[in-house]
């Protein structure tokens, strides 16, 4: 059978290489449409964007209209006075007057000359007719003027007066006067594709050209175009080159000088395959200004009524205004930073959320033992405040006890069956069945802890909170731990690297840095030494291994923290999930009945919360931790006088602690200040029946949901 042969595939005519017309045939690769009208989106922002410009423009114009009335006014007087210099010499008809002045001195010089003195006199008398004609027509026209100002309505005056003023003013004007001031948004960046490859190009990011050519150049895919208060490029690197968008954010600082900017105003971050981008792709935002100061934003959540953790909580803002929120659950987070930075302000936010959810249950723990989380006593289950010997074993205990708990949720959900328990997690349904609330295990000021601990509590303590960062998100545990010093003393690399999310403030260093957010993430561009003391609550955020943002945290003041806290006792206390602590605290007890217990009487109760006795050394130590600008300046007399003014009776004025018989103070002593019905409000809820024993299965048995 003779072979086949094979033919080439069939060319189309204008691609042929002998085509005259191939290159003028050919279809350009270029977008057919201006990058800002290739999407509704982007037609609708663009739209929206000008309706902002012409606003701020009538907004300046507006708030300038006197400025503009007295400079029309003043305009309006020089051309009058430009105008009646310029037609003098039409009303007193100076163009006759040449003549007349001639003949004037010819018949000075030949008085007998009669024809010449018959010439003379008969241009000076035209002269004169011209005068009064053009005279007299002036002089009625400015009365018929002031005449019809007069009889004429208000409104028809200030139109005469504008139709006069105006002209006037124009013809007042000058080379160097103008009526309107110069009404330029006020924008400090002028981003171009030319600036951008020059910027670029000195960052080492792209090569130098040779000669007259200035070398390879980055391919704009979208703009440079104006993007709210700045400017939004998305660009590919240059292949060859070896460069990628990594290097990119990498080179943020050199890129902002180069651009003339604060590194704090570039935002950059790879497209991603999945948005159709590719390694070299950049998307880059550049702000008119530092796009995080300004008024902090108020938390959605105080407006709340109730709000459930299972969705993403609010959290801020990013640098174009958009709203940032962060999902919890099986979440752990981490936040870290320098002192007074809005690190606890901006840790309270995922309490606050929990807060208003009452299938949630609080475990806190401050190292600090100030004010900050005292609220929390409303409706902690567990609260744990201080590093002192009493409250490192209340720590201990709650460790301990959510171990247990832990385990004894992995039990049940285990033997749930799949209809219910389909994944082997916790689920909203089963919350609600099994009186499972999600535990929230806040731990503030961790460096405090450690610190205070031996080598063996220490040790112990890790390992506690490792394995609850591990395996508690499962059983619907949710970790929020947070540290000053997140270095290797102060809080171990083995916990830190099984945090999920992380929060950083500003740091000193990159290498600080790293130690919030996660090694090398500051070469990726999630770098917080570059916030300053400015920025007060802002910090990044980091949720995934490339995923990141940096923050303006909404702001949640004491106050309405302290509020949220209350309304969260009311809330569990309707769904009868008012547990552990808070139960028998007087003092939360006292404000939700908005009685009012003495400052001194409150506070220490709350700062004897772990322990039955104090000495007075001690308990002043701990109220000047609480409030120092209060307790500052008070000694042994000062305290016993203040307490004795609220109604406590000391049973006796010496009391053992760890062997020592000093001065000091009995809770119970405090307790009998505050006033009976108190005590038996908390009282009957403590002593009121949960509904863990009716919801929860027998053991052995397991019964099936619906």
């Amino acid at each position: 059978m003779p072979q086949q042969e094979t033919l080439p595939p069939a060319v189309e005519a204008v691609d042929r290489p002998d085509n005259p017309l191939a290159d003028w045939l050919t279809v350009p690769d270029a977008p057919v449409l201006p990058a800002w009208a290739r999407s509704v989106a982007s037609v609708k922002a663009n739209a929206a964007a000008l309706g902002r410009l012409c606003a701020w423009h009538a907004r300046f114009h507006a708030l300038r209209t006197p400025k503009y009335a007295f400079r029309l006014a003043w305009l309006a007087t020089k051309g009058v006075w430009r105008a009646v210099r310029g037609l003098w010499p039409t009303l007193s008809a100076q163009d006759q007057s040449a003549a007349v002045k001639a003949l004037r001195a010819q018949v000075r010089k030949a008085p007998e000359d009669v024809e010449l003195a018959v010439r003379y006199a008969l241009l000076h008398r035209e002269r004169t007719l011209a005068r009064r004609w053009r005279f007299g027509t002036a002089a009625v026209a400015v009365a018929a003027a002031a005449i019809g100002w007069t009889l004429a309505p208000l409104e028809l005056q200030a139109g005469m007066a504008l139709a006069a003023t105006l002209p006037l003013a124009y013809l007042g004007r000058g080379e160097d006067a103008q009526l309107l001031d110069e009404a330029a948004p006020p924008i400090r960046v002028d981003l171009s594709a030319q600036q951008l490859n020059d910027a670029l190009r000195a960052a080492g990011l792209l090569k130098a050209g040779k000669g007259d050519d200035d070398g390879p150049r980055v391919s704009c895919v979208m703009g440079p175009v104006r993007d709210g208060r700045g400017w939004s490029v998305i660009f590919d690197l240059p292949k060859g080159g070896g460069k990628t968008a990594a290097d990119v954010l990498a080179k943020r600082t050199a890129i902002a000088a180069e651009l003339g900017v604060d590194e704090i105003q570039v935002i950059a971050s790879r497209v991603r395959a999945a948005a159709g981008g590719n390694a070299g792709r950049v998307s880059m935002w550049v702000a008119d200004d530092d796009p995080y100061l300004g008024d902090p934003v108020p938390s959605p959540l105080v407006k709340l009524d109730r709000f459930s953790v299972w969705e993403p909580i609010p959290f801020g803002q990013d640098a174009r205004g958009t709203r940032i929120t962060v999902p919890v659950m099986w979440q752990s987070l981490f936040f870290g930073g320098l002192p007074r930075r809005g690190k606890t302000f901006t840790q309270r936010l995922m309490t606050a959320a929990g807060l208003l959810d009452p299938y949630v249950r609080h475990y806190v723990a401050d190292g600090k033992g100030g004010a900050d989380w005292m609220p929390m006593k409303a409706v902690a289950h567990r609260l744990v405040m201080g590093a002192e010997d009493d409250a490192i074993e209340a720590l201990k205990a709650m460790l301990a006890e959510l171990l247990a708990e832990m385990e004894r949720r992995f039990v049940l959900l285990r033997g749930l069956p799949v209809s219910v328990c389909p994944e082997g997690k916790l689920t909203p349904a089963i919350v609600e069945k099994y009186n499972l609330p999600v535990i929230f295990v806040t731990i503030d000021e961790l460096q405090e802890f450690f610190t205070a601990m031996d080598k063996d509590d220490r040790e112990q303590v890790i390992n506690d909170l490792c394995r609850i960062a591990r395996r508690g998100p499962a059983a619907g545990f949710i970790s929020n731990f947070a540290s000053q010093r997140p270095d290797a003393e102060s809080v171990p690399t083995k916990l830190r690297e099984i945090i999920t999310l992380r929060y950083c403030t500003q740091v000193v260093d990159q290498t600080s840095s790293d130690m919030v957010l996660g090694k090398g993430k500051a070469a990726q561009g999630a770098d917080a030494s570059v916030l300053s003391e400015e920025h007060k609550g802002t910090g990044v955020l980091v949720t995934g291994p490339a995923s990141f943002v940096t923050v303006r945290a909404d702001f949640l003041p004491g106050p309405a923290f302290a509020e949220l806290c209350q309304r969260g006792r009311a809330l569990r206390m309707k769904h009868g999930q008012l547990t552990g602590d808070a139960v028998g605290d007087v003092t939360a007890a006292a404000d939700q009945a908005h009685v009012t217990l003495a400052p001194v009487l409150s506070d220490c109760l709350d700062v004897m919360r772990h322990t039955d006795r104090m000495h007075t050394v001690t308990l002043l130590d701990r109220l000047v931790n609480v409030d120092e600008d209060r307790y500052g300046d008070w000694d042994a007399e000062r305290l016993a006088a203040e307490l004795e003014a609220a109604g406590v009776q000391r049973t006796t004025r010496q009391v053992k602690v760890d062997g020592k018989n000093l001065a000091g103070w009995r809770r119970s002593d405090l307790e009998a200040a505050v006033p009976a019905e108190l005590l038996l409000a908390a009282r009957r809820v403590e002593a009121a029946p949960t509904t863990e024993a009716a919801t929860e299965p027998p053991s052995g048995e397991i019964t099936e949901g619906p």
